[in-house]
This record gives structure tokens, sequence and C-alpha cells, in this order.
């Protein structure tokens, strides 16, 4: 069934139905998108070379209003980036009128400034490729950074996955206590807070290199309360752990959950978690789920779905 009022390819010329194209990082969230949507996905041909090059060939996208729908995580970042940029150019040189990339997960967002000499800022970077790419619009899922939509030179819309991940933890133990792993996590746990009524405690950690971290203090009562950890992404998990591991040392109770909008579970994620004492772990399907981890993925389709059918004029943007 269709979301609102966005029904099928016959629907009227002033409102028609928004075209969705999909590279081959996220099939079934597409296929979900569309599902909701009610509407048929754009025939997309990737082809590639012998020596790695793509060349995408699109569908009919012609003076519609067109979301190409890509993201940038799992372990081929830069594939599925590149995947991305030929696709919305691809869908520019095809004639669409209004151009969107929906990158669910948006890489290079933790490079939003230089914290070291001779460093760039891989998310200016990224941005201005979609822009050359034809982008005249950017969707993202809870970016790692509040700066991200300062620093595209385009429309850019946040939205959250908290309404999804915050229903998918209920009911929650009543001793619980949401733990922020960091200061950037704080805002991200306050929203948690506001849907299930717990209290919220933060870490203050130091990153010593792209994979290991110290978490240094943590203010916030956890003696006596079990742990749910919550933030925007896991990679390598070493941030989960080191909150862990503060919070134990707090006299919180051993076993603990973890909740994160982005699960990349990279490098060495697989031996944290099998250590880990995690009696959930909750994430989204931003990023195709690896296997080898008992994780609980809930589905963005809905979220997206809704975006798009208010961005493509269904519905007024909230």
């Amino acid at each position: 069934m269709g979301i609102g009022n966005v029904g099928t390819e016959n629907m009227g010329t002033e409102n028609p139905a928004p075209r969705i194209v999909s590279g081959s990082a996220n099939p079934a969230l597409a296929a979900g998108v569309c599902a909701l949507l009610g509407v048929e996905q754009v025939e997309a041909e990737l082809e590639r070379f012998p020596d790695g090059e793509l060349r995408p060939a699109v569908g009919d996208v012609r003076d519609r209003d067109v979301y190409v729908l890509g993201t940038t995580g799992g372990g081929h970042v830069h594939d599925q980036l590149m995947e991305l940029l030929l696709l919305l150019d691809a869908c520019r040189r095809c004639g669409a009128a209004r151009l969107t990339a929906v990158v669910p997960y948006f890489a290079y967002a933790r490079q939003d400034r230089r914290t070291g000499p001779g460093q760039g800022i891989g998310a200016k970077v990224v941005a201005d490729l979609l822009v050359g790419a034809g982008a005249q619009r950017l969707v993202v899922v809870d970016p790692h950074t509040e700066a991200l939509a300062a620093m595209v030179p385009l429309v850019v819309e946040t939205v959250s996955a908290v309404d999804i991940l915050a229903a998918a933890l209920r009911p929650v133990p009543p001793d619980a206590v949401l733990v922020a792993p960091d200061l950037g996590a704080a805002k991200l746990a306050e929203r948690y807070a506001a849907h299930l009524d717990l209290p919220v405690a933060v870490v203050r950690k130091t990153r010593l290199s792209g994979t290991a971290v110290r978490a240094e203090r943590l203010a916030g009562d956890v003696s006596g309360r079990h742990p749910i950890v919550v933030d925007d992404m896991i990679s390598t998990g070493g941030t989960v752990e080191a909150a862990a591991a503060l919070c134990a040392d707090a006299g919180s109770t051993r076993e603990l959950t973890v909740v994160a909008s982005h699960g990349l579970f990279s490098g060495s994620a697989p031996a944290v978690f099998g250590e880990l004492p995690v009696k959930r772990l909750l994430v989204t399907d931003s990023v195709t789920p690896p296997e080898g981890i008992p994780v609980r993925v809930c589905s963005l389709a809905p979220l997206l779905a809704d975006t798009i059918a208010r961005l493509s004029g269904m519905r007024s943007v909230r």
C-alpha cells in the first residue's frame, strides 16, 4: 500500500509520482521505499569494466522529480560513492527536472574539520562532488556532524531514525539509563530520553586513532542501572567498548543495550561485539548489515518514503 496520496505512475500531471533510482549498494531498502510509495523503481543498468570502472544507464527520468537512493558505507565506500555520483550525472544528462540525492549514511561526515596539520575536510569534498554530479538537494539520516548542512552548497533535509529505534527499544528496563558514549552523542541521547523518559549519562572520551578511543570521565549516575548506549553510528565498536567499561567501573549492570542509526561494523567490530555482554543491539538498514553479528535491523523505508512523499509535493515538509 502506498503512503498518503502518492499513488502510482498514473497520477495527474500536476504532481506526477516521484521517480526512484537506486544503485547496487542497498537494493532491499530501495525496494521497500518504492513499495511504500506505490511506484516502480526506474531501471538502472550498471556496467562494470574489467578494470573496475562503472558506466550506468538509467531509464526515463526526463522532466521528472528524481530521487537517487545510495549509501556510502559498509566496506565499499569509494565504489558506492562513485556509483552514486555517476547515477546522479546520468539522471541529470537524461533531463531530470529536479534531482535529489538520498544518502542515508553520509560517508566522511566525521571529517568535518581539520584536527591536525596537513589534513583536508572530507565531508566538504564529498558534498562538492554531489553538487558537481548534479544533485540539487540532499536527504541524510542522523549525520555524524550538525555542520553538514552548513558546508553543503545545496538544500539539506536531515531526518532522524530516533523515532523508529526508540519504538523498537520498548519496553525498556525500569532501571535503564541512556548513555551518550561521547559529547557528540549527547543531543542524540536527549532525544531518546524525550521518547523513553529515561535519565542520561554522558561519557567524555579522547580519540587516540581511527580505531582506538579512551573513555575518561562519566557525567551522570549509572550505578545499578542498565546502560543503553546510543550513538549515530557504530564503526569498529571501540567507542561502545570504552563506554561500557567506564559504566561498569561506575557500578552499572554488566549487560547493556546498544542502539545506533548506522551499523557499519567495520574492522574489529565482530570481535568487539563477540566479547561485549550486549543484551540487545539495534541499528537501521542505512547500510546493509553484515553477517555474523546478532543485530536487530529496523528499516528506514517508512521514514524515507514519507520524506520523499512530502518533498515531491504530496505533503508539506515538517
